[in-house]
């Protein structure tokens, strides 16, 4: 239903795009049909992932500024309004890595360093015992820290991993999507985790 209310929005905002001038708001932008016809909901660009980011529904138990994550569903959201939530694809944690409850961001690092934990380096010992951050770096471009544990939202330098079960506990975006998470989360921003 959702997407046949976006593409029927989409289709009139081509038509009075053809057919009638720009209009400005107060702040001289120009009119924007997709929110105007979507009920108002915040425009999101889709990014350049696997899965396209979206201005999606959700409950409006969530406050703004608050992350859900549905790892059965393999999305992450990030709500924006009361009622109102971007939705981003993600990587979760493979069979036997998954966890669910209740952390807060504890803090934020642009192009991280990683250390892989001392269970990863038994299980792969043929890993770097530190990594610079960087392009290569399977952290990404951006991480959240998630309170004191060993787990992260982050970017990754395998996009294509996005959308899959593959990770040990972390949840992994696309570079351009973390970057953009980046930009809206604060320090302190409660995040569910759940099935």
């Amino acid at each position: 239903m959702t997407h046949v209310k976006t593409l029927a929005a989409l289709a009139v905002a081509v038509l009075f795009a053809a057919v009638a001038p720009a209009r400005a708001d107060n702040n001289d932008r120009p009119f924007d049909f997709f929110k105007f016809f979507s009920g108002g909901g915040e425009f999101v660009s889709t990014g350049s992932g696997p899965i396209p980011r979206q201005s999606v529904s959700i409950d409006s138990k969530y406050r703004p500024g608050t992350i859900v994550i549905r790892t059965g569903e393999r999305r992450l959201y990030y709500v924006t309004s009361p009622g109102h939530a971007i939705r981003y694809g993600i990587g979760v944690g493979r069979d036997g890595f998954r966890w669910y409850g209740v952390k807060t961001v504890s803090q934020k690092k642009e192009w991280p360093g990683w250390t892989p934990p001392p269970q990863m380096l038994k299980r792969r010992p043929d890993l770097p015992r530190y990594m610079p951050g960087g392009i290569e770096n399977p952290l990404g471009a951006r991480a959240m820290y998630l309170g004191s544990s060993l787990y992260r939202i982050h970017g990754s330098n395998e996009p294509q991993t996005i959308g899959t079960a593959v990770s040990s506990g972390c949840f992994r975006m696309t570079n351009d999507d973390v970057i953009d998470l980046y930009g809206r989360v604060r320090v302190g921003a409660t995040v569910y985790v759940m099935k």
